[in-house]
């Protein structure tokens, strides 16, 4: 699979919203369902109330004003100020019950779907990550997941209400006029359909705008990450034009989806403007015709013109809101339903009372296909052997010991562990039974203690400490006047590289597992304590079946085997002193060093 960068955009499956994803997310809603009830009640009746205000005054100039002066007259405008008082207060306050509900439900919601996310990516396989940039991802758990949250606390219930309020509108006017309500209704569907097209250009260019802000992420983390390289090469110039020309195009993409809404007030204003003079219009062709008591109605069939434009308005706006969050769920869901290759089969065994015998079975595989990097591969390894992988970059020195780690799974053969097939145990047992020292060690924010008993975190302080000194890591803590308890930098931010691979080191030491992997472990730390290292290690690897990947000789000159990886295979394999004699690749690599 080509990796997508930041400067790639994702691809667009679909052009229109996608109902499916719209009903897993409102499936979420079912636990919650009489908390949704509830607000949906609140706000339909804070809707239906709103509209009968109209209604009311209608009734007040029609039928209150023209009585004559006396009691009748003042207790019938008495109760009509009250009965508009009431609905005043009423339509205030409802929304406020409706719009709390709503926002706990919706954040409830928001951090399920948070949550799911975030945990199928610690499953997901690391040839997922090997093709997405960490920006496109982490944008996906944050932005995109953040943007729902408004369409569960403003739009999902008002897009509901909005319909049931024209329709109850509707109603209404009928009963007060069937001849001005299609008045309301010649300059409402014009409206509709002229909003309907703008938004569905806005639509196609919201889904090409979350590409463009997904680009400027994913090279805004990139550069965090990358910081001190950047500055060490004099490319803060050059990240500046291309952060430049990022922003450029996620702003322009945007301002065209501005100007396409920004025609809305002008068609709407148009569109209701032409109703308004249809109603004087028609009100004073039917006052000439003989029509009595027409003010009311009038001034009623303003108002309602003015009630429904807001929710045809709002009815487009949340079309548009859907399409923002159509656009967001496809990313979302594309990673909560991206396959988990790498998982624990039916009827796992647990690895348990490991010897470390391992065993390479005529193994094929390749991280894009048709382009393998191993093939054909045999290897077999006794419990407590150590053995050394040397060759070029790029030969599979690495991938060897990542299929040993069910990092990745074969395409062919098999991978053994104590005659189990690595792909039949359940990773929790495998991966414990393993220790992985990386070429780039990762130190979290925490406490050194922390760092140390990241895989072990049952141990003891003073098992950190006993783990610490047995790999001369103690030094480390000794810098801090808060020794083991000083609290590291994110990735370890002033510890020098060979600092943190230590503490990598104090980590291995304390999982104590039955096989371990050194992977260019001591290719950061000094002379004088890489002999320290080398003591320590021959003690800790005593027992142990050991992979050492190393470019130093003489981290690897104290092997059982050392392992010439080249040519998709093994090209020589044999102890330091043999291989020596045989004056092949691995006496040409030593002559070089």
């Amino acid at each position: 699979m080509k990796r997508n960068t930041y400067y790639m955009d994702e691809v667009i499956t679909t052009e229109k919203v996608d109902v499916r994803y719209f009903k897993r997310l409102l499936a979420r809603i079912v636990p919650y369902k009489k908390l949704f009830l509830l607000a949906f009640l609140l706000l339909a009746c804070s809707s239906l109330l709103a509209l009968l205000p109209p209604f009311l005054i209608r009734s007040v100039v029609n039928n209150v004003i023209p009585m004559e002066e006396g009691q009748a007259r003042t207790r019938a405008l008495v109760l009509y100020v009250v009965a508009l008082g009431v609905l005043g207060v009423l339509t205030a306050v409802l929304p406020y019950f409706h719009q709390r509900i709503m926002g706990t439900l919706g954040h409830t919601i928001i951090a399920e779907v948070r949550r799911e996310i975030f945990l199928k990516l610690q499953q997901l396989p690391f040839d997922y990550y090997d093709n997405r940039p960490a920006g496109k991802i982490s944008i996906r758990v944050t932005d995109y997941v953040n943007e729902l949250a408004d369409f569960f606390t403003d739009y999902l219930l008002t897009l509901i209400v909005n319909v049931l309020k024209i329709v109850a509108a509707t109603v209404f006017m009928l009963c007060i006029s069937p001849v001005l309500t299609a008045v309301i209704y010649a300059a409402a569907i014009p409206l509709t359909v002229c909003v309907y097209f703008i938004k569905r250009a806005v639509r196609r260019l919201f889904r090409h705008h979350r590409a463009k802000n997904s680009n400027r992420n994913a090279f805004i983390v990139e550069s965090i990450m990358g910081e001190k390289v950047i500055k060490s090469n004099n490319r803060s110039d050059f990240n500046r034009t291309v952060y430049r020309d990022l922003q450029e195009d996620s702003a322009r993409t945007w301002m065209k989806i501005v100007r396409r809404n920004e025609l809305n007030a002008p068609v709407s204003e148009l569109c209701w403007n032409a109703g308004i003079l249809g109603i004087y219009a028609v009100a004073l062709a039917l006052i000439g015709g003989g029509a009595t008591a027409m003010a009311g109605t009038v001034i009623a069939f303003t108002l309602y013109t003015s009630i429904c434009s807001e929710p045809l308005l709002q009815f487009t706006a949340i079309l548009q809101q859907l399409s923002q969050v159509s656009a967001n769920l496809e990313r979302i869901y594309e990673t909560v339903d991206a396959p988990v290759t790498i998982h624990d089969p039916e009827h796992a065994v647990v690895l348990s009372d490991v010897r470390g015998q391992v065993d390479f079975n005529d193994v094929t595989f390749g991280y894009e296909p048709g382009v393998n990097v191993l093939e054909h591969f045999d290897l077999h390894v006794s419990p407590g052997e150590k053995i050394a992988l040397v060759g070029p970059t790029g030969a599979g020195k690495t991938t060897v010991i990542s299929l040993l780690t069910r990092f990745y799974d074969v395409n062919e053969g098999s991978v053994m562990v104590d005659g189990h097939d690595v792909r039949s145990v359940t990773l929790h047992s495998l991966r414990k039974e393993i220790g992985v020292l990386m070429q780039e060690p990762f130190i979290f924010k925490g406490s050194i203690l922390d760092n140390i008993r990241y895989g072990t975190p049952e141990a003891t302080d003073e098992e950190c400490i006993a783990a610490a000194k047995t790999i001369c890591c103690d030094r480390v803590a000794a810098r801090f006047p808060d020794g083991y308890h000083a609290v590291l930098g994110e990735r370890g931010e002033g510890l020098s590289a060979g600092e943190k691979q230590l503490l990598s080191f104090a980590r291995i030491v304390l999982k104590n597992p039955r096989i371990v992997i050194l992977d260019e472990a001591t290719s950061a730390i000094d002379s004088e304590t890489e002999l320290l290292i080398q003591a320590a290690l021959d003690r800790i690897l005593a027992g142990k079946t050991s992979f050492i990947v190393a470019h130093r000789l003489s981290t690897i000159r104290k092997a059982d085997r050392i392992l010439f990886i080249a040519d998709k295979g093994i090209a020589e394999a044999g102890s330091h002193e043999e291989l020596m004699r045989r004056k092949g690749r691995y006496y040409a690599l030593n002559q070089r060093k």
